[in-house]
């Protein structure tokens, strides 16, 4: 016979006090230390948090009221183990975290949230992922899908790294070995904001400019992209609009092929400068899960590093046993 009594979760061996102790530590602490300090095995401390989190969940409605959201991606394992996370741009709080990057995946959010409120969210931001705006027009039509100028400026940066290898190999094979050598050590200088490069940096992309003008249009063409999304919705668009015509012309493999990406996804770069909405508050809640793998020494299931994600990013509260904030 299976009864429940006040002091102990089900399926737990602690008491409430004794894992509501724990959750308050992993907030503060690494699991190991947790476990220590416990003296409970490191997983232990994982399923304790899993059940903590689970109830306090269930007592507050984390969808509720959504308008603005990011959607993205993040790796947690190796053998491309994934998960999905939702986050609230206006409060910054992880909402949702589900395992796997797939159309399923995103699915089971919407499935969560409901027709009824699907229809109030207004604004949606991700990358240029098939699987995530195939799932946002179907479940939430009227919202408006922004494109993340951080991915869009990531295409440009990539392009340039790979015009410089390019180069690098083109020079090498035409028996310029020494020229070659110099440009090899140009990535970072290349691949830097202006604002963030050394005198050194500044003075290598100068030398570029005079000995490699199709690398150093490579460099141009990719500070312009990100120019756009920092000079205001109209300007922007504008400086977009010649971006385009620039990149269709410059004769750079690389960048005609991108210009051919940001013509498929003008529209979401459009809403992107209309609204103002960057997946920012994502990448720092994707930064804080990789954090938090570390700190575990890695999860072997995808349900305690979604729980202490929602302990640390999802805004919720604990008290320590005892004690009232």
């Amino acid at each position: 016979m299976v009864a429940a009594v006040p002091w102990a979760r089900p399926s737990s061996d602690f008491t409430r006090d004794f894992e509501q102790a724990c959750t308050w530590l992993v907030k503060h602490l690494t699991k190991d230390r947790v476990a220590e300090l416990m003296r409970v095995a490191w997983r232990t401390v994982g399923a304790i948090v899993t059940r903590v989190v689970a109830e306090l969940t269930d007592a507050v409605d984390r969808l509720d009221g959504l308008r603005r959201i990011g959607i993205d991606e993040i790796s947690h394992r190796k053998g491309h183990r994934y998960l999905t996370v939702v986050v609230d741009h206006d409060t910054g709080r992880l909402v949702w975290a589900g395992e796997g990057r797939s159309q399923e995946t995103l699915e089971a959010f919407f499935d969560l949230l409901g027709d009824d409120r699907a229809k109030k969210i207004r604004v949606v931001s991700a990358d240029a992922a098939e699987w995530i705006s195939t799932v946002v027009e179907s479940r939430c039509p009227q919202a408006k899908r922004c494109m993340d100028s951080f991915h869009v400026v990531a295409w440009a940066t990539d392009a340039v790294d790979t015009v410089r290898r390019r180069t690098v190999n083109d020079l090498k094979a035409a028996g310029r070995g020494e020229d070659a050598k110099l440009l090899k050590g140009t990535r970072w200088a290349l691949l830097k904001n202006p604002a963030n490069q050394t005198g050194k940096q500044r003075t290598t992309v100068a030398s570029i400019q005079k000995t490699n003008r199709k690398l150093y249009t490579a460099y141009l063409l990719k500070e312009q992209l990100r120019e756009v999304f920092k000079v205001g919705r109209d300007k922007g668009k504008k400086l977009l609009a010649g971006w385009l015509a620039w990149a269709a012309r410059c004769r750079i493999p690389e960048f005609v092929k991108i210009g051919e990406t940001v013509r498929k996804q003008l529209t979401a770069i459009h809403n992107t400068l209309d609204y103002a909405v960057t997946n920012a508050r994502v990448e720092a809640t994707n930064t804080h899960l990789r954090q938090l793998t570390r700190r575990a020494y890695g999860f072997h299931s995808s349900d305690a590093l979604i729980a202490m994600a929602l302990l640390t990013r999802g805004g919720l509260e604990i008290d320590l046993p005892g004690r009232r904030s």
